[in-house]
């Protein structure tokens, strides 16, 4: 049973919408966790914190992969363990700091998320293939100024606090 068979023809329409996007949210993730595990023998997770390296070619702490990727400390720790064990990202030290290092991708790294990062993309665009090109720039538009509306939101209440 997906979200959207909980919701209701009484419930208001930005209730539907919420299920819906939810509901579409969850199928394209599906599809794109089950491509990256058949084709590259990955998950998700592991993609996400490589494309964080991918953007910052010097290497980023764990706290800001942490914070870029919205999950704990321990949960970046663990990924970024079994990368090094594989090869694909490598521990720097942070110069005049002991404590801290950076993560960045290996040669080896950066090559495999290329493959990973070029086929992520097909499978993104296959994703839409039902909307047409107009569609697809409306709804990033309309949802764009949810998460703007959302944004201010944050903003206001951290100006109240």
């Amino acid at each position: 049973m997906d979200m959207e068979a909980r919701g209701h023809s009484e419930h208001p329409e930005a209730l539907r919408l919420w299920l819906r996007m939810l509901t579409c949210t969850q199928l394209v993730e599906k599809q794109v966790r089950t491509q990256l595990r058949e084709q590259f023998d990955t998950t998700l997770p592991r993609f996400d914190l490589m494309a964080q390296l991918e953007r910052s070619p010097e290497g980023l702490k764990m706290n800001e992969l942490s914070r870029r990727m919205m999950v704990t400390g321990g949960n970046v720790t663990g990924i970024t363990d079994q990368l090094v064990t594989e090869g694909l990202v490598e521990r720097v030290d942070v110069e005049g700091d002991r404590r801290a290092y950076r993560v960045r991708l290996t040669t080896r790294g950066r090559k495999l998320f290329d493959e990973m990062a070029a086929e992520h993309e097909a499978w993104i665009v296959a994703a839409f293939e039902g909307l047409s090109a107009r569609e697809v720039e409306s709804l990033h538009k309309l949802l764009g100024k949810v998460k703007q509306h959302h944004n201010a939101l944050a903003d206001a209440k951290l100006e109240t606090t």
